[in-house]
């Protein structure tokens, strides 16, 4: 029986770092920042809103208070994402980033589902409110969610978590500008129904954007390959690497929001070709695909391990 070489290498730009990358960069001032803004802001729009009986800024209030709990969330789970690894949790807390985006993703829809039904309630009976407190309670949530929202955009593609909290901003953002316009419009025509139907309005485009955080966050809670990496591409490229005659085994799924890892095994009868090697593959999956925990196992002749292949590579 040929003799089998197990190896775990991280895939750093220099290729031959044998420590591991321990999750995702610190957002922890952008996080404190919003938190403290979105509070202080909850507590003045729903005050104003109950004064001046406005469902769309009672509905912006509460969906920002849910955006509170949102970014708590997210939070709890970065933070919990750069804990080292244990012998009880050897892969460290980095799913928690998955299973909080996923409970953001919940979190959307509820708030929206609750709006909603609250808008729909209120359209049976549209009452009059105070249009320029409306318009400029609603302008300060502009600008604040705003403010948020890009303090969290420039990894808010790379991270789901932190595009969970970007998304509540950025739709926390798109609420108040809606409320905004509402008002205006109000002011202008007098048209009562308009608040709630731009509450109806709001909370479709944001289920839009939940949908996907949802859909995204369950793909990974099972294991799935993270969107922007093909499957059939990755076995492609180790396929073509010299000495390797067949690749099985592959498997590639998020560790975290932010960390993708690789399990494979390589057949290559001419022999173990040495740590440069294995070192060299780590630093060309990181480059070419972003996957920075690769396990490669090399065989000698090909072992059947009764892993079933996927479709796309049957």
């Amino acid at each position: 029986m040929p003799a089998r070489h197990h190896h775990d290498h991280d895939g750093h730009a220099h290729g031959h770092s044998h420590g591991h990358h321990h999750g995702p960069a610190s957002y922890d001032r952008a996080f404190a920042i919003g938190i403290a803004l979105n509070i202080g802001f909850v507590l003045v729009e729903a005050g104003y809103g109950w004064l001046s009986d406005s469902l769309a800024l009672l509905a912006d209030a509460g969906h920002n208070l849910s955006d509170v709990a949102g970014l708590i969330l997210a939070w709890g789970a970065s933070a919990a994402a750069r804990l080292r690894p244990t012998s009880r949790r050897t892969y460290g807390w980095a799913r928690a980033s998955i299973l909080a985006a996923l409970a953001n993703g919940v979190l959307l829809l509820v708030a929206m589902g609750a709006l909603a039904l609250e808008a729909i309630q209120r359209l049976n009976a549209p009452e009059p409110v105070a249009g320029w407190t409306v318009i400029v309670v609603a302008a300060i949530g502009v600008l604040i969610n705003g403010v948020t929202a890009v303090l969290f955009m420039s990894s808010s593609k790379d991270d789901l978590n932190i595009r969970g909290a970007f998304l509540h901003m950025a739709g926390d953002a798109l609420v108040s500008l809606g409320v905004v316009a509402a008002g205006a419009l109000y002011l202008h025509f007098g048209w009562a129904w308009l608040d709630p139907v731009a509450s109806l309005a709001i909370a479709a485009v944001i289920v839009a954007s939940a949908w996907g955080l949802l859909r995204q966050s369950l793909h990974l809670a099972f294991d799935g390959v993270p969107d922007g990496i093909a499957l059939t591409e990755v076995h492609a490229w180790l396929a073509g690497l010299p000495g390797v005659t067949d690749v099985h085994d592959l498997h590639v799924w998020a560790l975290g929001t932010a960390d993708t890892a690789l399990s494979v095994h390589l057949v290559m009868p001419g022999g173990h070709p040495g740590d440069a090697f294995l070192a060299d593959v780590a630093e060309g999956l990181a480059q070419r695909f972003r996957i920075h925990h690769p396990t490669i196992q090399i065989e000698l002749d090909g072992m059947n391990d009764g892993c079933a292949k996927p479709a796309a590579l049957a």
